[in-house]
């Protein structure tokens, strides 16, 4: 038996576990282990012990176990060495420290695992060409370079909030990945700025982003008293306008979210104007038709516009001024010949009508022939050699002078 300084060992242990946030029970168990480990390297050990530590009087004993073939203990008696209290503390100092350590990695992991989603305010520490490491208090959280804002500065003791998007278990501690370009931070942002998101009245159905530059976001009230734009835009614009503070500029577009695909397509492109939306279900296409002064602005510089209301909606969106889908159906409209262009041997490209005869070269095809055009061209070719043979014929003047065609032989055979 062991009763060496027990009442002050156990309130050693239970500073510890207060400073450390560890339970006195994980230290015991901790310590009963550590001291299991020396014992074993004793000689004369026994071959099958346990090692227990009350945890009122601070009591350690160590028993001799023996078991059947199933690992069941049959018996059990004391065979705590005399000196064990000093081997115990020589041994039992590092091994304690060391799963001190573990227990407080465990727990800090413990506190994140299930936080995947959410947003963090951090204090950034470094900053370099591959990741910015924020103070999260307890822990270290990694922005790497793939998720930081262009153009963005992350300036050293400047806070800054982020969105957790893994949190990893490593021998170190856990690790915590997070992320200055999800989706995601929009919509914490927005439920920490909006009392009626964060209750469940409004909802963000959609949101589509591109970082450093522009947001859509789609949002739904289950209250029909509630406006769920007016909601997020808050009296003035204050709240989306702490949004994109915390954004650091990027402009914000909220747009109410509809059930109707035409109605949502519409919205998505706002501010510009539609006129009209065309849904095709087999490729999942929307042609949207906007007056000619609406094209560029339902676009967007550099088509960025366009581009997030279709990620925003889930269709591949194609913008259409009134003039150019006029334009479309005019040409729709002619009747053209069935056939395609083929490469001859020689190299010619011919049209080959779809009905099958004679190929049209591009020269026939530009001259505007027919489908018959070997006929026609050889007519067209007899023509014009009558029409020179009779300019290159000699002429004779008639007796008023006129000139008169020089007489044609007759096919009787008899030369004149």
């Amino acid at each position: 038996m062991i009763k060496d300084t027990s009442i002050d060992f156990i309130d050693a242990l239970q500073q510890i576990a207060k400073d450390k946030g560890i339970s006195v029970d994980t230290l015991l168990d901790a310590l009963a282990n550590a001291l299991l480990a020396a014992y074993k390297r004793m000689p004369d050990a026994e071959e099958f012990a346990t090692v227990t530590v009350d945890p009122d009087t601070g009591e350690i004993r160590v028993y001799g176990q023996e078991v059947d073939d199933d690992d069941n203990v049959i018996r059990e008696w004391d065979v705590t060495p005399k000196d064990f209290g000093r081997i115990a503390a020589q041994t039992a100092k590092q091994v304690m420290t060391q799963r001190i350590r573990e227990a407080e990695r465990d727990l800090k992991y413990e506190e994140y695992a299930g936080r995947e989603g959410d947003i963090v305010t951090g204090i950034i520490q470094q900053t370099d060409s591959r990741y910015t490491l924020l103070d999260l208090g307890k822990v270290e959280a990694l922005l790497p370079q793939a998720e930081h804002v262009p153009y963005e500065k992350y300036d050293h003791g400047s806070r800054l909030k982020a969105y957790i998007v893994e949190v990893r278990k490593t021998s170190k501690g856990p690790q915590i990945v997070v992320s200055r370009t999800h989706p995601g931070l929009i919509k914490r942002l927005f439920e920490l700025e909006v009392p009626e998101i964060s209750s469940g009245v409004v909802e963000i159905k959609a949101a589509a982003r591109e970082p450093g530059h522009r947001t859509k976001i789609a949002v739904w009230s289950n209250d029909s008293n509630v406006d769920p734009v007016g909601a997020c835009v808050g009296a003035r614009g204050a709240r989306v306008r702490m949004v994109t503070n915390e954004l650091r500029g990027e402009k914000v577009d909220i747009v109410p979210f509809s059930d109707d695909p035409r109605e949502f397509v519409m919205r998505a492109l706002q501010p510009a104007k539609v006129k009209e939306v065309h849904l095709d279900d087999a490729t999942g296409t929307a042609t949207v038709v906007v007056h000619d002064f609406q094209l560029s602005l339902a676009i967007g510089k550099e088509g960025q516009n366009a581009r997030l209301a279709a990620r925003l909606t889930g269709w591949r969106i194609d913008i259409k001024s009134e003039t150019q889908m006029a334009e479309e159906e005019a040409y729709a409209a002619q009747e053209w010949a069935e056939g395609e262009w083929v490469e001859t041997e020689s190299g010619e490209m011919v049209w080959q009508p779809a009905e099958g005869g004679e190929a049209v070269s591009a020269e026939q095809w530009t001259a505007g022939t027919s489908d018959e055009a070997p006929d026609g061209e050889a007519a067209s070719g007899a023509a014009d050699g009558d029409a020179a043979a009779v300019e290159s014929s000699p002429q004779t003047s008639g007796p008023d002078g006129a000139p008169e065609a020089a007489p044609v032989a007759e096919e009787t055979g008899v030369d004149r």
